[in-house]
Formats: C-alpha cells, structure tokens, sequence
C-alpha cells in the first residue's frame, strides 16, 4: 500500500472539511485524475500540509472545528515551507464579505456549495497546472544553471531558515565552504568548456555528501560552494569535507599548473549553535577565514 502511494504521480490535493458527505461529494468528484489526502479538522490540514510531499492545491471549508478555514489558511501563508500552496475555499457560505475575506488571506479561488462536478474538475485542473508551472519556474530561479546545485539565492534563504530552526532547536549547525585551488590557471591552460566540466564534476561529487533535509550545497560563486549542515558539529563537519577532499581529488582530473598534478579543493569548516536571530552571517564569516587559512597553509586541506 505505502508502495502504491510513493509511486502515485498524479498531482495531490488536500481535503479538509468536517462533514463527511461533503468530502465524499469532493472526493468522488476528484479521484479520478488526483491522488486526495483527507482531513476533517484544521489542525490536521496544517500537519498533512508541512509534510515533505506538499499538496498542488488544498481544499478547504471555512466552518471547522477548533481551527476554522481562515485560521488554517492565514497559518499556510505565514510559513515560508507552506506559503505557495494554493488555497481554494468550498463552502456553503456565498456572501461577498466571506468572500472578500478569502482572498485578502491570499485564497486563490472561492467556490459556493453546492458545487457543480464538472465545474469544480476544471476550476481544480487549471488551479494545478498554474501550480506545476510556478513550481518549475521556482525550481529554475534557485538552482545554478552549470552545476544544478542551488545558487546563491537559495543558499541565503536556507541559510537563514536552518538557522531559525537550529536556534529554536538549540542544535549545532555546520557550514563548508570549498574553493577551488588555482581554477584560473587551470582554465587558462585547459579552457572555458574544461573548467565548466570540471565544476560540474566536482558540483556531483559535493551533492553526493547531502543526505538529509537540512543539508544543502550551493554554487556559491565562480569555483567556490558551500555547504549547510543542520544538526552538525564541527568534528562531525570536518570529517565531511575530508571525505569529500579524498573524493574530488580521486576524480583525478589533470591540472598541470597545480603542484598537486590534478584538481584540488580547499575547505574552510565552522559550526555554531546560535544565539541570535540575525546573526547567520557571522557562520560565513567563520568558514570564510578558516577557507583563507586552508589557502594559505598550502591548499587541497581542510582547516575547522
């Protein structure tokens, strides 16, 4: 059953509402084309809404128990994991107040009970296909185009994410940065189309490293990453951009303006539990000085 589930790739909707003849009316109307999650109170909607597999489109009724539909929407829309799901609200409520209401909570479509079948499979259909295409133009502004890591935008959001996250938790969060040693001699010799292989190469070998929800790697800039480790202290970071210095440079790629023979990377490593709010700059900071010491010792080291 779980199997069938993770294999599903129909698009996946959201059903909160508390009368069950209701759902089942949603539910018999949609089944065919989406595969449907159900909640029967606000609280619910919001947990099945934070998991890793989002909703394209969440349904909601606005009279729920404990958490009405306004509450649930307004609680998707300040969380950043949350706030790009689209809302559509199904109720029996049809006054223009409601409805105003809806959208100033950022709702993108408002449907009165009872709902016409047909209709409500277009309204949805289009409502999905508007999601899909937002989520590929996402994923295309935070990635780098060469090495399909994230950019630098991304980085920053996350960084600034994990940190909160890791502040509240009182968890240690690790940070790598990673340049690589003599790039422009090594683009001069070997080429523009060279070195962007080269970074693509060393991007993979990076990515391979990423394990967990609260790690991440970034193209930070020209031939330097980054990578954010949640939950990781500075032992357990540097054992990591060791494990990843013996991997690149067992890629072995020539490079005959290096004293090394081949590329190599230096590593500059830092972890911090936080203490305030504003201050995940200072983690860059730390990693950038340690990255200049790697440097200066020699590269193709890691200093933490």
């Amino acid at each position: 059953m779980q199997n069938d589930i993770a294999n599903d790739k129909r698009p996946l909707l959201l059903i909160a509402d508390d009368e069950p003849s209701n759902i089942n009316v949603l539910v018999e109307a949609l089944i065919g084309d989406y595969h449907i999650k159900v909640a029967t109170n606000g609280k619910m909607a919001l947990d099945i809404a934070r998991l890793d597999e989002q909703p394209d489109l969440i349904i909601l009724d606005i009279m729920m128990p404990e958490m009405d539909g306004f509450e649930v929407c307004k609680a998707l829309k300040d969380n950043p994991a949350t706030q790009y799901i689209p809302v559509m609200f199904v109720t029996a409520h049809n006054d223009a107040s409601v409805e105003l209401e809806a959208l100033k909570l950022e709702a993108i479509e408002f449907v009165s009970k009872p709902v016409n079948p047909s209709t409500l499979r277009l309204r949805v259909r289009n409502l999905v296909k508007l999601k899909q295409l937002q989520d590929q133009l996402f994923e295309l502004s935070i990635h780098d185009q060469l090495t399909g890591l994230a950019n630098r935008r991304r980085f920053d959001e996350f960084l600034e994410w994990e940190w909160r996250r890791a502040l509240r938790i009182k968890r240690p969060l690790g940070l790598i940065m990673f340049d690589v040693d003599l790039f422009k001699p090594f683009n001069d010799r070997y080429g523009h189309i060279a070195g962007d292989q080269c970074l693509k190469q060393i991007a993979h070998t990076i990515a391979a490293f990423m394990h967990r929800p609260g790690d991440l790697a970034a193209r930070y800039g020209g031939e330097e990453f980054v990578c954010i480790l949640a939950g990781t202290d500075l032992e357990e970071a540097v054992a990591i951009a060791n494990a990843c210095r013996t991997s690149i440079e067992a890629l072995n790629i020539g490079h005959e303006m290096s004293p090394f023979g081949r590329v190599t990377v230096s590593y500059g490593v830092c972890s911090q539990v936080p203490t305030g709010m504003d201050a995940q700059s200072v983690l860059v900071e730390m990693a950038d000085k340690k990255l200049y010491l790697a440097k200066e010792r020699g590269r193709n080291r890691v200093e933490g």
